[in-house]
């Protein structure tokens, strides 16, 4: 087997052997983008809060690297969140539910969304981008933190809603056959950001109007 074949057996260990959470705390942009460079000695092992102390032992034993304590400034272990989207504030931009890996969140456009509580890994990523801040984090395994807190079939349930989304990603992005020239539309259909910019400062306009009217 050559390096390059030992390499990419290694990280495919490595990447089963993570939460699949998908939260990128690593600072890579997934979990297999983490266990890739671990394997190709680019990152330490110590780098995935969700994974917690049990989750480094795990790759201490796969890399046969020495142990090491989770590294605080990419996260510390706690328990498991899940996002909770409070449907008085949200203004339905779906914004959050294109930031989720694992499509947890569904709903469409100027609708209220809702998490799927089964799908969630609590990776926070849909907080950020809400521009209501309707998206808050509850408590999903009490005290458990870490692999106590997150199962191997809840980790295999997310890779595989992770690759659904990343095959959905590509699918779009795929170039389409040409279609019949539409009617011209105003100007503003031709900035996309500018058409979102507006739909979304005038759901929060009408966000805010329900709640003085209120």
């Amino acid at each position: 087997m050559s390096v390059a074949d030992r390499s990419q057996a290694l990280s495919e260990r490595i990447h089963a052997a993570l939460p699949q959470t998908q939260c990128t705390r690593c600072g890579y942009p997934d979990c297999a983008g983490y266990a890739q460079a671990i394997a190709a000695g680019d990152a330490p092992i110590n780098r995935c809060p969700p994974g917690g102390h049990e989750g480094i032992a795990r790759l201490e034993r796969l890399t046969g690297l020495p142990p090491l304590p989770l590294d605080a400034a990419f996260g510390v272990e706690a328990p498991r969140q899940m996002a909770f989207i409070d449907e008085h504030w949200c203004i339905g931009c779906t914004l959050c539910i294109k930031a989720c890996p694992v499509d947890a969140i569904i709903g469409s456009n100027k609708l209220m969304h809702t998490v799927v509580e089964a799908h969630c890994t609590g990776c926070e990523l849909c907080i950020p981008v809400c521009p209501v801040d309707c998206i808050q984090l509850e408590p999903a395994s009490g005290t458990l933190s870490g692999w106590a807190a997150w199962s191997s079939t809840q980790a295999d349930a997310a890779r595989k809603r992770y690759a659904l989304h990343q095959q959905r990603l590509n699918n779009e992005a795929a170039p389409q056959p040409p279609s019949a020239p539409e009617p011209e539309a105003p100007a503003l259909a031709d900035d996309p950001a500018a058409a979102r910019r507006a739909a979304v400062q005038a759901a929060m306009a009408r966000a805010r109007a329900r709640r003085t009217e209120g």
